[in-house]
């Protein structure tokens, strides 16, 4: 059972990850960014950000980009499965009739946050510091 539940939300849990990085502030965003910078203006430019656009159009080009910013998508996708891990059973909790999508996963955590379980808590709290 848990692991249909986990399957069931393992891409709504990256789309939280991915929200919960862009959502935290602006020293980590530029961190997280940096090493992605020129292949976003190559592979991304028009691209409206928010609601994972630009991560989910780096992905597209996964085969493409700069060595650096394959390793910042690898990092990425290892957190993804680690708060996948940690967050699953809050968000079946709190937010279960939440449509995926446009951040409303990760601000309905957001708005739960001192209910969060304290392994999902170190997961956003891992996501924000971009390590």
């Amino acid at each position: 059972m848990r692991y249909e539940r986990g399957m069931m939300h393992l891409g709504t849990v990256a789309a939280v990850t991915v929200g919960f990085i862009l959502l935290a502030g602006t020293g980590a965003v530029a961190q997280e960014a940096q090493p992605c910078k020129a292949d976003v203006e190559k592979f991304c430019q028009g691209v409206q950000p928010g609601g994972g656009r630009i991560a989910a159009c780096l992905k597209q080009h996964k085969d493409e980009v700069s060595p650096a910013c394959k390793s910042r998508i690898a990092q990425a996708e290892k957190r993804f499965k680690e708060a996948h891990q940690a967050c699953e059973d809050d968000i079946i909790s709190f937010c279960a009739g939440v449509e995926p999508g446009d951040g409303r996963v990760a601000k309905c955590l957001k708005a739960h946050q001192d209910q969060l379980s304290a392994e999902c808590k170190g997961a956003i709290g891992k996501g924000k510091k971009g390590t």
